[in-house]
C-alpha cells in the first residue's frame, strides 16, 4: 500500500485532491440538455470504478503485506466498515444537493457556499476526531474561508435578477455544505483504532455506501426535481454514449481527488482535519471555472467584481494558512 512519507509529497496529494474536487463538476455542465439527476447515475459508476482501480494498484504494492487491499479489507473491524459505509451514504446526500445547487445557481456560487461551509464543519469535527497540526493556523485559515463565503454570497445577491431563484440556489448550497461537512469524520474514525481500514479500503467501502444510497436518493430527486419536469428510469437509457461517458469521467476525477485526500489524511503528520480542509480548497478552483470559463458572472457590476476579488484573496490566504498548519504543528 502506497502512502506519502514526507510532508511535501503529502502536500502534493492534497493539492491534486483540491484540483480534482474543484474540477469534476465541469463534466456535468458540458451538455446542458442532460439533467443532473441522469448524469449522477454515471458519476456514481465512475466513483466505484476509481475505487477498484486504485485499490488493485496502489493499494496492492505488496500483495502479501497485512495492509494490502484484500488483507486489510478482510481483517478490518465491523466498526470501521460501518463507519466508512455510513460516510459514503452521508456524502452522497450532500453531493446530490450540491449538484442540484450547481444546476440552479452555477459553480461559482454552489461550490464556495456548499464546499466552504463543509470545510468549516468538517475541519472542526475532524480535528476533534484526530487532532494534528497547529490549531491557530488551521482555524485561522477556516475563519478566512468563512469571510470568503460571505463575500461570495453578497456577490451572488448583487448579481441575481430573481430573488426566488437566488434564494433556492443559496439554500441548496448551504444544505449541501452542512451534510458534506458531516461525512469526513466517519472516514477519519474508520482510519484509526484497532483493525482499522487503510485509505484504499476505506474509499472502496465508502464508494459502496454512496452507490447503495444513490438508488433511493437520486430516484427521489428524479420524481421530485428541484427544477424541470419529473424523470423516469427510461430517460436515463435515452442518453447517448457521450453523455454517459462524461458522467463516468466526472466520477473518476472526483474519485482521484478523494483517494488523494484519504491517503494524506492517513499520514500522522497531516491528519484528517488538514487534509479535508486543504482539499476543500476546491471552492477556489470551482469558482475560477465558474467565473472565467463558464462566465457565470457575466454582466456583473463593479461592486460585484470587487466582492469576487475579495473572495479569491481571502480563499488564498485561508488555504495558505491551512497548508502551513502541519509544518508548524
Amino acid at each position: 500500500m502506497y502512502t506519502p512519507h514526507t510532508y511535501p509529497i503529502a502536500l502534493l496529494t492534497m493539492l491534486v485532491s483540491m484540483l480534482c474536487w474543484g474540477s469534476w463538476a465541469n463534466t456535468e455542465k458540458i451538455d446542458k440538455t442532460w439533467r443532473f439527476e441522469l448524469y449522477y447515475w454515471d458519476y456514481m459508476w465512475g466513483i466505484l470504478v476509481c475505487a477498484l482501480l486504485f485499490g488493485l494498484t496502489l493499494g496492492r504494492t505488496n500483495p502479501a503485506a497485512p495492509a494490502s487491499f484484500f488483507h486489510n479489507l478482510d481483517s478490518a473491524s465491523a466498526r470501521s466498515l460501518v463507519e466508512a459505509f455510513a460516510g459514503g451514504m452521508i456524502f452522497n446526500l450532500g453531493n446530490l444537493l450540491l449538484v442540484a445547487a450547481i444546476s440552479v445557481a452555477g459553480m461559482a456560487v454552489a461550490f464556495p457556499l456548499g464546499a466552504g461551509l463543509a470545510l468549516v464543519i468538517g475541519a472542526v469535527l475532524n480535528y476533534f476526531v484526530s487532532p494534528a497540526g497547529n490549531r491557530f493556523l488551521l482555524f485561522g485559515g477556516i475563519l478566512l474561508i468563512c469571510a470568503a463565503i460571505a463575500s461570495n454570497t453578497m456577490a451572488y445577491r448583487g448579481l441575481s435578477k430573481s430573488a426566488k431563484a437566488g434564494t433556492k440556489g443559496i439554500v441548496l448550497s448551504l444544505l449541501s455544505g452542512v451534510v458534506i461537512g458531516l461525512f469526513y469524520p466517519f472516514v477519519a474514525k474508520a482510519l484509526i483504532g484497532e483493525n482499522h481500514l487503510g485509505p484504499y479500503t476505506v474509499y472502496f467501502v465508502f464508494a459502496l455506501g454512496a452507490l447503495v444510497s444513490n438508488f433511493p436518493l437520486n430516484y427521489a430527486f428524479m420524481r421530485r426535481p428541484v427544477s424541470g419536469s419529473r424523470l423516469s428510469i427510461k430517460d436515463y437509457f435515452r442518453g447517448g454514449p457521450a453523455v454517459h461517458t462524461w458522467g463516468v469521467l466526472g466520477g473518476l476525477i472526483w474519485g482521484t481527488g478523494t483517494i488523494c485526500s484519504f491517503v494524506a489524511a492517513y499520514s500522522p503528520t497531516v491528519g484528517p482535519a488538514t487534509s479535508f480542509s486543504l482539499s476543500e480548497g476546491n471552492t477556489m478552483i470551482s469558482a475560477i471555472w465558474g467565473v472565467f470559463v463558464w462566465k457565470e458572472f457575466r454582466g456583473a457590476t463593479s461592486e460585484v467584481k470587487r466582492l469576487l476579488a475579495l473572495m479569491f484573496t481571502l480563499f488564498v490566504l485561508g488555504l495558505v494558512s491551512i497548508s502551513l498548519a502541519p509544518v508548524f504543528g
